[in-house]
């Protein structure tokens, strides 16, 4: 059974950091490519960064610069460093596992405070 955890998410004043983690079971994770998605209300789920099983990385636009994705294989786990936070960035966060078919996690709360 495949199961993604989020954990990190939090409330944070605009300006501040946090880092997400998701840890991944049941999958064999060092070939999988890791996504961190996010949905704020109203809004259309959106991709905010990818990272392949070779490491390579890609971001949105908006977030460049200030978010990092990264994983630990040795760990199972995906990272999302996110830094220079912005009220616009509230939404859940939800980090996704693709394979032959796309794995979901619950999601993790990230509010924004201005």
């Amino acid at each position: 059974q495949v199961q993604l955890v989020e954990s990190g998410g939090g409330l944070v004043q605009a300006g501040g950091s946090l880092r997400l983690s998701c840890a991944a079971s049941g999958i064999i994770f060092r070939l999988c490519n890791m996504e961190w998605y996010r949905q704020a209300p109203g809004k259309q789920r959106e991709l905010v960064a990818t990272i392949t099983s070779g490491g390579s990385t890609n971001y949105v636009n908006s977030v460049k610069g200030r978010f990092t994705i990264s994983r630990d294989n040795s760990k199972n786990t995906v990272y999302l460093q996110m830094n220079s936070l912005k009220p616009e960035d509230t939404a859940i966060y939800l980090c996704a596992a693709n394979t032959f078919r796309r794995y979901w996690g619950q999601g993790t709360q990230v509010t924004v405070s201005s």
